[in-house]
């Protein structure tokens, strides 16, 4: 079992920044990859962005290259997203997953609480 705790939500305004944290603990050897997730009110959740552990290849969902960068500390099994030029539609609860096997967008093992992101017009 791998544990996820994302932390770093919060309010701010259009043009802000924000970095979300996610900590993993438990069995973390057997992540092969992370992500973030994110679901708006009465959307479904989607794809943000994903990074493979080993190695450290990104990637990123159109709506937000240029504006999020995905990066992980091997040493304290610690996932974040830095979040830069935010913009109202970025709103939403945001989730961190591991997977066992490398995958970018789906089939995804583990998830955390979430994290709200609010970004005020």
């Amino acid at each position: 079992q791998v544990q996820l705790v994302e932390s770093g939500g919060g309010l701010v305004q259009t043009g802000g920044s924000l970095r979300l944290s996610c900590a993993a603990s438990g069995r973390t050897f057997s992540s092969y990859a992370m992500g973030w997730f994110r679901q708006a009110p009465g959307k479904e959740r989607e794809f943000v962005a994903a990074i493979h552990w080993i190695g450290g290849s990104t990637y990123y969902t159109d709506s937000v290259k240029g504006r999020f960068t995905i990066s992980r500390d091997n040493a304290k099994n610690t996932l974040y997203l830095q979040m830069n030029s935010l913009k109202p539609e970025d709103t939403a609860v945001y989730y961190c997953a591991a997977a066992r096997i490398y995958t970018i967008t789906t089939a995804y093992d583990y998830w955390g609480q979430g994290t709200q992101v609010t970004v005020s017009s």
